[in-house]
């Protein structure tokens, strides 16, 4: 059991991100998110449960953190609830800022961990893909959302720092590898969909941090964001060739962070029928994520949908 299967819990909270941003500027319903951020709690909770099960069984969560191909999705073990304590703000103020400080720490050292590891062990360039996005990129930019919406505006400014940077510095190393190197293995090819998740990411962020006003930062985020939605669609016969498993979770918070960030754009610009815009980018997303919800259920009843990975070094 790979830690790459908290991907899904992710993957639903991202969906529920999109619901509730959705009700907090377009007033859509209120209850998916709800239903929709316990159903990640949950699933966050029976993922950490098996997980840890079976690496306690197996003696090896040294070798976890090492891992080439799973080791950087680790980090969403803290990421996930850091999110779900930000949505617990209107409901529970206190308890959502306790959990968003835990799961904060956690992931900010976690991020280093990691980061570390990699600088210690004998990596090549070939063994990189976009998931090492996740510990301090994706940690990072999260982390200052969250901070934001609790109104810790230097916190918030401090994460913006860490994970941007961060995202300059891996990313530069990510494209190198992509550009440069052997295709990654047809398995792990759904995870390219991480290279689009930066620049919508930050720009959700930004949008939290200045008050969901539409400025040069938001615009040159956007721009990059367009050359990485282009990759993506030429990207979509290589996708079809992959095997399913989870790496195709990588898609569901990614897409959905790109619905969101077009959510709060069309506040920005006070787009004409926003709302209706809105409601059809919301069922694209649902239907979307019904779907890989459904190819994962077929997949676990088969026993295709977990593959064996390599070794953990």
């Amino acid at each position: 059991m790979a830690p790459n299967l908290f991907g899904i819990s992710f993957g639903v909270a991202g969906l529920a991100q999109a619901w509730t941003a959705a009700h907090n500027v377009a007033h859509a319903p209120e209850w998916p998110g709800i239903v929709l951020w316990w159903g990640a709690g949950l699933l966050w909770l029976l993922t950490l449960v098996a997980y840890a099960v079976n690496v306690a069984s197996r003696g090896s969560l040294g070798k976890e953190f090492t891992h080439p191909v799973t080791g950087p999705f680790i980090s969403l073990v803290p990421i996930v609830p850091m999110l779900i304590g930000v949505a617990l703000r209107p409901y529970a103020d206190t308890a959502g800022k306790c959990l968003y400080l835990v799961a904060f720490v956690v992931t900010v050292v976690l991020g280093g961990l990691l980061t570390g590891a990699w600088i210690r062990v004998d990596m090549k360039l070939v063994d990189w893909h976009p998931a090492y996005f996740l510990p301090t990129v994706a940690g990072g930019l999260l982390a200052a959302g969250g901070a934001a919406s609790f109104g810790w505006v230097r916190l918030s400014e401090l994460m913006f720092g860490f994970g941007f940077i961060c995202w300059v510095v891996l990313g530069s190393i990510l494209l190198l590898r992509l550009f440069t190197q052997p295709a990654l293995p047809n398995r792990l090819l759904p995870v390219i969909a991480i290279e689009l998740a930066p620049p919508v990411v930050a720009g959700n962020v930004w949008f939290a941090m200045n008050g969901g006003k539409a400025d040069f930062v938001a615009s040159g985020l956007a721009g990059y964001a367009l050359l990485m939605a282009l990759v993506q669609i030429s990207m979509v016969p290589a996708y079809r060739t992959a095997p399913f498993g989870p790496p195709f979770w990588a898609f569901a918070f990614t897409y959905v962070a790109v619905a969101t960030d077009v959510i709060v754009w069309l506040r920005a610009e006070a787009v004409g029928h926003a709302d209706v815009i809105t409601y059809v980018l919301l069922a694209l997303s649902t239907l979307g994520f019904a779907a890989l919800a459904a190819r994962t259920v077929k997949g676990l009843v088969q026993g295709t949908f977990l593959p064996a990975y390599p070794a953990a070094r």
